[in-house]
């Protein structure tokens, strides 16, 4: 579902909007004040004007006595005399037009600038009023979008269009819903992945303990159906620990116990171990080491850290065909490593490999498991999401690509935990 009109994105930014908007505004509100300022001014110098240029050509005409026109060439004019009462009035005219008119401008420039600022203030307003509807529209349509993602829905998006950081915005907001849409799927696929794993074992624990009781199976067969029992609820136990562990990884109480420990001796006891079972199973185990085997030293948690190898040497074993290699590796730092890096852990296989789209999400939970279950020897799909949270939790890193065996190679860059 998209709310509102179709995409359109605008590239000059909301700061330079509103600043542009500002400057127009003030620019206007300038102008119009110039201009009647100018204009009132200019008035008030044409009264003056008027008002002298009437004092210097009155006249008095001989017969009235009144204040006139200057006389014609015919009737020469009698300028008035200075005690003659028209001519003090004349006089007192033009003294109070020419005060008038030096008092009056500045009366209508104060009328000028208020006018001014009332026009602004409208223009202001009137702007101010549109970029707010421009910018609180897409904003009101995002939050109602987050609401509506808040309360379960996952198909809402919003349109990318406005300024820059509102188009940013709305952009980020369907980036999240996508997001969502897509870790709350690998959920739903990694629970219904966990309940196949865990309903295999509960099924025949449940079988062999009916025929128990029941008593079908006696003597012998009640043994062997104990062994059974026993080894499906060790299967559960294993799969019940590895998903504590990987919902408390990232949690404050899960625990480290750190100690400065030798890389080499942990790497040459876990080869000891997986040799015997890769042998059970066909599959041929090579140990590479630097020579001399020197004393590789890591503040860490060993047990986490064996936890991290066998959990990859038992995924190598398990995915390789009878008579293909798996490959344990120890080596130095290498010039592309972090810095820090005290050593480096391989593990790889002859197996099938992955494609380059898996190996982007092999430590994803139950992504690999959904994906290969009806067509490899795999598991829940949580062993290479716990190995990749137990790697970052001891300060290390990891990296999956394809190995020259023909499989997979995973890579654990080695530090001291933090």
């Amino acid at each position: 579902m998209t709310v509102g009109p179709e995409p359109h994105v605008s590239h000059m930014s909301l700061t330079a909007r509103i600043t542009l908007l500002s400057v127009g505004v003030a620019l206007v509100a300038a102008a119009l004040s110039g201009v009647a300022a100018a204009r009132y001014v200019a008035a008030g110098e044409r009264a003056v004007l008027r008002a002298t240029e009437t004092s210097t050509t009155t006249t008095v005409d001989p017969g009235t006595g009144r204040v006139g026109a200057p006389a014609s060439p015919a009737t020469p004019a009698v300028p008035a005399a200075p005690a003659a009462p028209a001519t003090k009035s004349v006089r007192a005219r033009v003294r109070a037009a020419i005060a008038d008119s030096t008092r009056r401008p500045a009366q209508r420039v104060a009328r000028a600038v208020l006018l001014s600022v009332g026009v602004g203030l409208v223009v202001g307003l009137g702007a101010g009023a549109g970029a707010a509807r421009i910018l609180t529209r897409p904003l009101r349509r995002t939050a109602v979008a987050a609401h509506a993602m808040g309360a379960g829905r996952r198909d809402v998006r919003v349109p990318v269009e406005g300024p820059r950081e509102i188009a940013d915005v709305a952009d980020s907001l369907n980036g999240l819903a996508d997001a969502l849409t897509l870790s709350e799927g690998r959920q739903r696929r990694f629970l219904l992945s966990v309940s196949h794993e865990l309903r295999t074992p509960l099924t025949a624990v449940r079988g062999y303990a009916e025929s128990i009781a029941d008593g079908v199976v006696t003597g012998a067969d009640a043994v062997e159906a104990g062994r059974v029992v026993l080894a499906e609820s060790e299967r559960l136990e294993r799969l019940v620990h590895d998903l504590l562990d990987l919902a408390r990884i990232g949690a404050d109480d899960f625990r480290l116990d750190l100690a400065d420990i030798d890389v080499g001796r942990l790497f040459d006891d876990a080869a000891t171990v997986w040799a015997t079972r890769a042998r059970g199973r066909g599959v041929e185990l090579r140990v590479e080491r630097p020579e001399p085997p020197g004393t590789v030293m890591v503040r860490t948690d060993a047990g986490r850290l064996r936890q991290v190898l066998d959990g990859l040497t038992e995924n190598a074993v398990r995915m390789t065909p009878h008579g293909s290699p798996v490959v344990l590796a120890l080596l130095g730092p290498r010039p592309t490593d972090p810095s820090g890096t005290r050593a480096v852990l391989q593990v790889r296989d002859g197996g099938p490999g992955l494609t380059p789209e898996d190996y982007a999400v092999a430590f994803e939970p139950g992504v690999l498991g959904g994906r290969y279950r009806d067509e490899r020897p795999v598991g829940v799909g949580i062993g290479l999401s716990l190995v990749h949270g137990l790697v970052q939790r001891l300060g290390g890193g990891i990296a999956a690509e394809p190995a020259r065996e023909g499989g997979a190679c995973f890579t654990v860059v080695v530090r001291d935990a933090p």
